[in-house]
C-alpha cells in the first residue's frame, strides 16, 4: 500500500452531525430564556431553545475547556519568564459571508460566555468599525469593495487587538451605523480589559503574503485563541440575502436618514434585481475571493442548511 494514500485522505477536522455534537452539551444548563434568545437573534436568522441547546451549549462548554486550557499555560509561561502576572483577554474570532448569521452567533455566545461562573466579562465588538469611511472609500475608489481587506483601516485594527491583548485599559473601537452605512465621526466604544473578547467580521481569518526579508507581518488571526466560521452553500447565501433585502427595504431603508433610502419605492421585482446585482457584484466577489479561503483556517466551523439551523460541526484536531 502506498502510504501517501493516507495522508492524502487526512482531515484536520472532526465532523459531527448535529445529533452527535448535541450529545457532547453533557450536563451544560440552559441559562437564556426564549423571550432573551428571540432579542440576540437577526432578521430571518434562526435560533430557538433548541438551536441553543443542541448548538450553542456544547460550544460554550467546550470554549469553557479552550479557556481554562490557555490561561493554565499563560500563568505557567508567565511563571517560567519569571514575569508578573497580568490579564491576557481570550479572543474569539467569528467569520464567515454576509447574511450567514455571524451577527447572531457572536451575541448568543457572548450571552451564555457571560453567564459562565464566575461571571466573566465578555465584550463583543464587530470589524465593520474599523472600515474606510466612504469619504475614503470613494476617494480610493473601493466603494464598490466596501467590506473586501483593501476596504479595511488594517493598521487601525491591529493596533486595537494588540492593545486588547497585552491588558491595557479603555481601549477605544471606532463606531459604525449600518443606517448611514458610515463610520460615526468622533463616536467610540470602549473595551476595558475584558476576560473575553467576541471580534467578528467577514475577514477576520484574512492572512497577508508572506515577506521575503522573513519579518514579522502581523494579521487580525493572530490574536485570535479559538475562531468560529459560519458556512453556507453560496445559492443558501443569496436567497438568504435577497430576502434580508427585501425585509429592509421595507423596514430601515424607509427612514430618511438611510443610505439605502433610494431603494424604499422599489417594487419587489425592482429590489430583488437589485440585491441580485450588488449580491454578485460585491458580495460574491468578496466570498469567493477573500472570505471562503479562510475557511480552513477557523477552529470550529458551523454548517448551515437551508433552514438557518445547524447540520454538522467541524472541529480542527489538536
Amino acid at each position: 500500500m502506498d502510504a501517501r494514500a493516507d495522508h492524502h485522505k487526512y482531515n484536520p477536522y472532526r465532523v459531527f452531525s448535529r445529533a452527535q455534537w448535541a450529545k457532547l452539551r453533557d450536563d451544560t444548563p440552559m441559562t437564556l430564556a426564549a423571550d432573551e434568545i428571540a432579542q440576540l437573534r437577526s432578521m430571518h436568522d434562526r435560533l430557538d431553545l433548541q438551536e441553543v441547546g443542541d448548538i450553542y451549549l456544547p460550544l460554550s462548554r467546550l470554549l469553557s475547556i479552550y479557556v481554562a486550557a490557555t490561561q493554565q499555560l499563560y500563568y505557567a509561561q508567565r511563571r517560567f519568564l519569571g514575569i508578573a502576572d497580568r490579564k491576557m483577554p481570550y479572543i474569539i474570532g467569528v467569520a464567515g459571508s454576509v447574511a450567514v448569521g455571524k451577527s447572531t452567533t457572536a451575541r448568543v455566545l457572548q450571552a451564555l460566555l457571560t453567564r459562565w461562573s464566575p461571571r466573566p466579562k465578555v465584550d463583543l465588538i464587530t470589524t465593520d468599525g474599523f472600515l474606510y469611511p466612504n469619504a475614503v472609500l470613494e476617494q480610493q475608489g473601493l466603494m464598490q469593495k466596501k467590506g473586501f481587506p483593501e476596504s479595511y483601516d488594517l493598521p487601525r485594527l491591529l493596533s486595537f487587538l494588540s492593545d486588547i491583548k497585552a491588558g491595557r485599559r479603555r481601549v477605544q473601537a471606532p463606531v459604525y451605523s449600518h443606517l448611514t452605512y458610515d463610520i460615526v465621526p468622533k463616536s467610540y466604544v470602549t473595551v476595558d480589559r475584558p476576560d473575553i473578547l467576541i471580534v467578528e467580521g467577514v475577514n477576520v481569518l484574512q492572512t497577508g503574503k508572506l515577506p521575503r526579508h522573513g519579518k514579522a507581518v502581523p494579521v487580525v488571526s493572530d490574536f485570535f485563541d479559538f475562531s468560529v466560521y459560519i458556512d453556507a452553500e453560496e445559492p443558501v447565501l443569496r436567497e438568504w440575502y435577497v430576502k434580508r433585502f427585501l425585509a429592509l427595504r421595507d423596514t430601515a431603508f424607509l427612514d430618511p436618514r438611510s443610505y439605502f433610502h433610494r431603494y424604499a419605492p422599489l417594487s419587489d421585482e425592482e429590489a430583488t434585481a437589485t440585491a441580485l446585482a450588488i449580491w454578485e457584484r460585491t458580495n460574491l466577489a468578496n466570498l469567493e475571493e477573500n472570505i471562503l479561503p479562510t475557511r480552513p483556517r477557523a477552529t470550529l466551523i458551523l454548517k448551515k442548511g437551508p433552514d438557518h439551523v445547524v447540520e454538522t460541526v467541524a472541529l480542527r484536531r489538536l
